[in-house]
């Protein structure tokens, strides 16, 4: 078992009481999903809210951050609760997958706009290469499913990229008051972690499916 799978049994042990409790009101997983959407494009709103003042307001920031680590326990649940529950359908698997796409772009332009407002140019750029690399592994991923090919590897997926954008978030809340060094370094090194890895877990991606269909 791998790190991830390891982290994701832990997770679900977490959340299960929790997942039950939904089923048995009622909730559906898409509900769930529609709820995660929201809770990101609030994330969004706080970070360009903060982007307007010259002071920046790195509490704002970090009270973002913690909304999308806690819009990441949706995109969880979802799922758990679609195979407990037994609600599990096509249309679901999709508009999950649509909307996780939404919620994270929506986030990481919440986070450019901000940089861009409080001068930062390099790091609103280096979140723009971010955004394409999220967008490209999701689409490499979906690409080659749609041809029949299995396709979940690469180091940098959604969890991943969603944890250290928060992190990154909260974290640079946290030192709002620090001297010693820039804040804004805390939101950015992880912002270009994920440049950095999301893209190269694409071109894995793509160099994963090349194989398996030289092969055939």
């Amino acid at each position: 078992m791998n790190y991830r799978d390891y982290l994701q049994q832990l997770i679900y042990k977490i959340i299960n009481p929790v997942v039950r409790g939904m089923i048995k009101v009622g909730i559906t997983p898409n509900f769930i999903t529609t709820t995660g959407l929201v809770l990101n494009v609030v994330a969004a709103v706080l970070f360009i809210y903060a982007g307007i003042y010259k002071s920046g307001q790195l509490s704002y920031v970090g009270w973002g951050g913690g909304i999308v680590l806690f819009a990441g326990l949706f995109d969880m649940m979802d799922g758990r609760v679609a195979r407990v529950g037994k609600m599990s359908s096509t249309f679901g698997a999709l508009y999950d997958s649509v909307l996780d796409r939404y919620s994270e772009l929506v986030t990481l332009f919440g986070i450019l706009y901000y940089l861009l407002l409080q001068g930062y140019l390099w790091g609103s750029i280096i979140t723009f290469v971010a955004l394409i690399g999220s967008l490209m592994v999701s689409y490499v991923r979906a690409r080659a499913e749609g041809l029949g090919l299995e396709c979940k590897v690469g180091l940098m997926q959604r969890p991943e990229r969603v944890v250290l954008t928060a992190l990154g978030a909260i974290f640079c809340g946290v030192f709002k008051s620090c001297t010693s060094f820039d804040p804004m370094l805390i939101l950015i090194v992880p912002l270009a972690v994920i440049a950095v890895l999301a893209n190269y877990t694409a071109f894995v991606r793509l160099a994963h499916c090349y194989k398996l269909l030289k092969n055939k």
